[in-house]
């Protein structure tokens, strides 16, 4: 039995077909079959049944694939730590942060780290909805903090950071904001949502938006907490970033339909099959202490 063939159970279970599993591996698919009978040959029992389109596994079969898993997580972690043992200092890291998650808790972190890795550039960028992913999945960050929307758990690493709120608000002047009563979806729409647009390539806004409603798309919250605050739309604003203009009364919460306040959990990721240099993983264990 090797890691080599557990791979493959693990392509042909992932992907669904023999096929799916020799693309997804860059293999041939005879090389493929014959790895995976190899295996069941040594095991002495049939890990797939054959009998239909798409291979599906026995009683037995998932039994041993829910072991497999375990070791190749296993595996893949100590390839990674012995990957880590033998890298450098790197010359940059780039950190991307949904812009709903609060800065001072990672600057205070940085600011610590910096006076420790005088020779590494630690960069900061703050994105919004899609854009942490796509940097990640790129190459180009190397830690985010984001939701885990779209993300493939497959390829990318991850652990709860804390959570925060997103609250529907608007000046406490704004038509809306009169009473408590239930506003419905239809009667919002009369009104001008703000939103902040994904920084992804996508650039497709499709979070918390109301259908057919008015709408107004800036590039960041604060530019949109500037227009809250001069009594010109509605939107969903992250709590701590309204805190002291909730206390003051100038921004109300809003009772609209389908739009409660929502805790959004955030997580720290990276990828899986990059390996982290010291100053990354220095990061990355000092955010998930936390």
């Amino acid at each position: 039995m090797t890691f080599e063939q557990l791979v493959v159970l693990e392509a042909i279970v992932s992907q669904g077909t023999f096929r799916g599993a020799a693309e997804h591996l860059h293999k041939a698919q005879s090389a493929v079959s014959h790895m995976l009978k190899k295996l069941e040959d040594e095991l002495g029992f049939e890990l797939l049944s054959r009998e239909e389109y798409r291979p599906k596994l026995t009683p037995s079969g998932e039994i041993f694939y829910r072991h497999a898993t375990r070791v190749l997580r296993g595996m893949r972690e100590l390839k990674s730590i012995a990957q880590n043992l033998n890298s450098h200092h790197e010359a940059e890291v780039l950190l991307s942060v949904s812009s709903t998650y609060p800065l001072p808790p990672l600057l205070k972190l940085i600011g610590t780290m910096t006076p420790e890795f005088p020779a590494t550039h630690i960069r900061l960028a703050r994105d919004n909805m899609g854009g942490p992913l796509e940097r990640l999945l790129s190459g180009e960050a190397q830690i985010i903090i984001s939701t885990l929307h779209d993300v493939p758990m497959e390829r990318v690493e991850a652990a709860p950071v804390a959570p925060i709120v997103m609250l529907p608000v608007a000046h406490r002047d704004f038509p809306a904001a009169q009473g408590n009563h239930l506003r419905t979806t239809a009667e919002m729409q009369g009104y001008v949502q703000v939103v902040v647009s994904d920084s992804s390539q996508s650039n497709e806004q499709s979070r918390g938006l109301l259908p057919g409603g008015l709408r107004w798309t800036v590039s960041d919250f604060a530019t949109k907490k500037e227009i809250l605050m001069e009594n010109m739309g509605w939107g969903g604003m992250p709590d701590y970033l309204i805190r002291k203009e909730l206390e003051e009364g100038t921004l109300v919460p809003l009772n609209v339909e389908g739009y409660a306040a929502t805790p959004v959990q955030q997580y720290v990721m990276r990828r899986r099959d990059k390996p982290a240099g010291i100053v990354a993983q220095a990061i990355w264990n000092r955010i998930t202490a936390q």
